[in-house]
């Protein structure tokens, strides 16, 4: 009898162990792609002002909800065949809608009390829908903007964090806004982006990180982000033929983000297209579709909001997966130590010189001259730096066929990589074991047409 329980004991500790084992980031942006539509839920302090960024010193008196129904929320999104909901917990005004201690600004000095992201996690939970929260780092109320940020603010930052990731359960991503983006202009190295992403996964190991950061980084690889995504309102979408990679597509059903005195009356965005032109072929491209529904300031969903999501319902429904995610590599998260350093290269076109290369800004790029037969490129580090990763990206894919890149400690230079492009993609990523270096060269020694090159990024593991 002892041994029969000794067995079971030991049977079910293995499984025990075995379920415990951490999902992978694939896994998890598997499950991410399968959950394929959802509900975004743009409601804040925008709510009750004019525009979507309204006054940042906007006081906390005008959030009042009076008939807050987080269940019609569910309702709504389980009516619609949806698996999951976003709400944004703080937008780009800095206003709270939990019961933070990191501010006053904040829905427990409104007239409502209420902590509404407490009442949308347990409705969407209530509903069999999964729970995701949008946050955004930009904070014009705290002033926490381009030349502006202290360690103050990174502070601010992390315990707000930590509180959306501590109090209300398994949150399966965190949509991040705000950060490098041209608009909002705050760099990953004034809110440093590896120290944050560590942190959120630290609490969360499972939580996905999502950046909202396509209007600056290229689609061909996840840069500062677990998922790609893209803001088909500001003009980015998705290759439905060519995308590789787990991804985000985001629209809203009404005219704007946050709700507007003739939303009632509006004409929403069509069901039919919606589901033909947006969650269908998305799906198929791995990419899951999130439908902003921008409630009221009574705290509700409008009528003509409600029957489109409905009428969606009947149109669509999710069957499980559609196609297997093929494997990537993972996100870049570490810090960029190569932007606007001294740069050098071979004969370059007058316009496009060496610098264009590592300014931080993809829609430029280093152009060789055509007449100079092996191109190479260089940048200065700041002394000894520890690196661990290479990026080049081209302006198109497929020019540099073969190349060789070289790192200098002191006087030598030691080769990284010689050889052929592993593959056609404008985005060419580099990993190895860290080494300590103060320059680094590419050159390229076989092409088929000008090199150009857009960002060439050096990353170093240290914060």
């Amino acid at each position: 009898m002892k041994k029969t329980l000794s067995i079971i004991a030991l049977s079910l500790c293995v499984i025990t162990c075995v379920s415990a084992q951490p999902k992978s980031l694939h896994q998890l942006q598997q499950e991410f792609v399968d959950l394929q539509f959802g509900m975004f839920i743009h409601f804040n302090i925008p709510t009750f002002a004019p525009e979507d960024w309204p006054d940042p010193d906007l006081p906390a008196e005008v959030f009042n909800p009076r008939k807050l129904d987080c269940s019609q929320w569910a309702r709504a999104a389980k009516s619609a065949n949806m698996s999951y909901g976003c709400l944004t917990t703080k937008h780009h005004s800095g206003f709270c809608i939990w019961d933070t201690q990191t501010t006053d600004y904040c829905v427990k000095n409104s007239p409502f009390k209420r902590d509404v992201v407490r009442e949308y996690v347990d409705a969407f939970r209530a509903e069999g829908l999964e729970v995701m929260l949008y946050y955004s780092i930009l904070d014009t109320h705290h002033r926490l903007r381009r030349h502006m940020i202290n360690d103050n603010h990174i502070d601010l930052v992390k315990a707000q964090l930590k509180e959306l990731l501590t109090n209300y359960g398994p949150i399966k991503a965190l949509i991040i806004d705000g950060w490098d983006a041209p608009w909002s202009r705050i760099s990953y190295d004034e809110i440093p982006f590896h120290e944050i992403y560590d942190y959120i996964k630290s609490i969360q190991p499972e939580c996905l990180v999502m950046d909202l950061n396509a209007a600056k980084y290229p689609r061909e690889a996840l840069f500062y982000t677990d998922i790609k995504s893209y803001e088909q309102g500001a003009g980015q979408h998705i290759s439905t033929s060519e995308n590789r990679l787990p991804a985000l597509a985001c629209l809203s059903i009404q005219n704007n983000w946050f709700w507007k005195k003739s939303f009632p009356t509006d004409q929403l965005k069509s069901p039919k297209w919606l589901v033909e032109e947006n969650i269908v072929p998305y799906g198929k491209a791995y990419c899951n579709f999130i439908l902003n529904v921008a409630p009221n300031p009574d705290g509700l969903m409008d009528d003509n909001a409600l029957e489109a999501l409905k009428e969606i319902g009947t149109l669509w429904e999710n069957r499980g997966r559609i196609a297997n995610l093929p494997t990537c590599d993972t996100p870049i998260i570490e810090r960029n130590i190569a932007k606007h350093r001294p740069s050098e290269s071979t004969w370059s076109w007058d316009g496009s010189l060496m610098d264009y290369a590592n300014d931080d800004n993809f829609g430029s790029a280093w152009i060789a001259n055509a007449l100079v037969e092996v191109p190479v490129w260089q940048v200065e580090l700041t002394g000894k730096e520890k690196i661990d990763m290479i990026t080049i990206t081209e302006e198109r894919g497929g020019v540099m066929e073969e190349y060789r890149i070289e790192y200098r400690l002191g006087k030598s230079w030691v080769k990284l990589f010689e050889g052929k492009a592993k593959d056609q993609s404008r985005v060419k990523i580099h990993r190895f074991a860290p080494v300590k270096a103060d320059a680094v060269k590419i050159t390229v020694t076989k092409r088929n047409d000008t090199v150009k090159l857009s960002e060439v990024g050096v990353y170093t593991p240290e914060y």
